[in-house]
């Protein structure tokens, strides 16, 4: 009788060191895609990556994902492709502050450029990803005029011609592809209603359509490692008021500067998480979405929000937050010592610790009337809807006070409360002590509402 057995389960040869780490790896990268199935990714690329050769690698990745049911849009940038194009036609780049001032021979540049890129793009998804894991796998993109434009316009009297920003997102387009399997590409190109193409900015592009899908990441995949500390260390993780005052000191490197700003508004305005990732680590946007640490900059905010009533301590603030609309003739100027005598008026809308918003109510009581005065949100928070929870606020505020009506005078935004149950209506309709120091010259809009 052979003395030879079966080995028992427990008595295998060890296995492969190489396979004991991939068993490790997928049980700790599987979390994260249990959290991720079924969320929506904007992911946006400079064009400096495909002309550098990473397009193939970001393509396998982002299929990927798609692949692990993550719901993709995809936004290309084309600088260096525009100013091939220009240097093909022997034409000169011409900006202004930064911004490219967009002619008519530039814009057919940027149309070429724009043109062969999408290509490109779509042709890599096309060629079933061989010697990849998702070799075989078709992978559907859709691409098309989701993205309404209109002209940056003249700035400080200079202008831009067809530079232009994103006026409006397709959103039901945008989720109705998505919502059917497919990819979404989109570049830096925008249409206005009337059929006039404009030069669009990756970044505004990606950001928009990020905070209109209020999608759950927008990663930016760039030339630069992410946000540095002076001694060249990677910072993983910044909150965005952090964010906000790196911007603010102008002490970053301009690229970086240029990206987390857009970056920390996408947050700002209910994109959960914000990346900054370089294209030139090979996997960098599943090593920044499955590992631990991430190889780039993430940006976070939580959601602390709380309106209430203002104190002296506030007074400094909420100067700093009216002056601008001070000085560029919004608002009326209000000294220091006018902001304390009255700052028992002021509401105030706190995110996390800090002032980004305020309003004022300024009683009338014989005519049983309040005046709504200095509306202000933060430029950051601006289209998040704060400033109808302020306006909230202080109807509510008003109410409990005993007041009727409210009014409020404005030179520049009448259409904004119009559509939140306001009507025009005239002088005479105001408080006879409103009347005598209304200031002609201003020739503000007067606007009330029946509360």
């Amino acid at each position: 009788m052979s003395d030879h057995r079966e080995k028992t389960h427990t008595e295998h040869d060890p296995l492969p060191p190489a396979t004991v780490e991939f068993v490790g790896w997928l049980r700790k990268v599987a979390p994260y895609i249990h959290a991720f199935s079924g969320k929506t990714f904007v992911v946006a690329f400079v064009g400096e990556l495909v002309k550098e050769g990473h397009l193939t690698g970001l393509v396998h990745d982002l299929s990927l994902l798609h692949a692990m049911g993550m719901k993709i849009v995809m936004v290309y940038g084309s600088r260096p492709q525009v100013e091939e194009q220009l240097g093909l036609r022997n034409l000169d780049s011409q900006f202004h502050n930064g911004m490219r001032i967009t002619d008519a021979a530039a814009l057919e540049c940027a149309k070429e450029a724009a043109g062969e890129l999408r290509l490109d793009i779509e042709a890599a998804f096309s060629q079933g990803l061989p010697n990849t894991p998702m070799a075989h796998a078709s992978v559907r993109v859709v691409s098309g005029n989701f993205i309404t434009a209109r002209p940056l316009g003249i700035i400080e009297g200079v202008d831009l011609q067809s530079t232009g920003i994103v006026r409006k997102v397709a959103v039901d387009a945008l989720r109705h592809s998505l919502d059917n399997n497919a990819m979404v590409l989109l570049g830096p190109l925008g249409f206005s209603p009337t059929g006039e193409a404009f030069n669009l900015t990756m970044e505004d592009v990606a950001t928009t359509t990020a905070i209109a899908l209020k999608a759950d990441k927008l990663i930016f995949v760039t030339e630069i490692e992410g946000v540095l500390e002076e001694d060249g260390t990677l910072i993983e993780e910044l909150r965005v008021e952090t964010a906000r005052r790196m911007i603010d000191s102008k002490t970053l490197p301009i690229n970086t500067s240029f990206y987390l700003n857009y970056l920390s508004k996408a947050v700002e305005q209910g994109v959960s998480r914000s990346h900054l990732v370089p294209f030139g680590i090979d996997g960098s946007v599943l090593l920044e979405l499955f590992s631990h640490d991430g190889v780039g900059t993430m940006i976070a905010q939580e959601n602390l929000e709380s309106i209430r009533e203002a104190g002296f301590d506030d007074a400094g603030n909420i100067k700093a937050l009216i002056e601008p609309l001070e000085l560029d003739g919004t608002l009326i100027k209000r000294a220091q010592d006018k902001i304390e005598r009255d700052i028992d008026r002021f509401s105030v809308l706190e995110h996390d610790g800090l002032l980004w918003g305020c309003a004022a109510l300024h009683p009338y009581k014989d005519e049983k009337m309040a005046e709504l005065a200095c509306l202000v949100i933060h430029p950051s928070w601006q289209g998040s809807g704060d400033g109808e929870r302020l306006l909230k606020h202080i109807e509510t505020r008003a109410r409990s006070q005993g007041f009727a009506k409210l009014f409020v005078l404005t030179t520049r935004t009448s259409h904004w409360f119009m559509k939140r149950g306001f009507q025009l209506t005239d002088m005479t309709s105001l408080p006879k002590e409103r009347q005598r120091s209304y200031d002609r010259n201003r020739k503000s809009q007067i606007l009330i509402k029946t509360l």
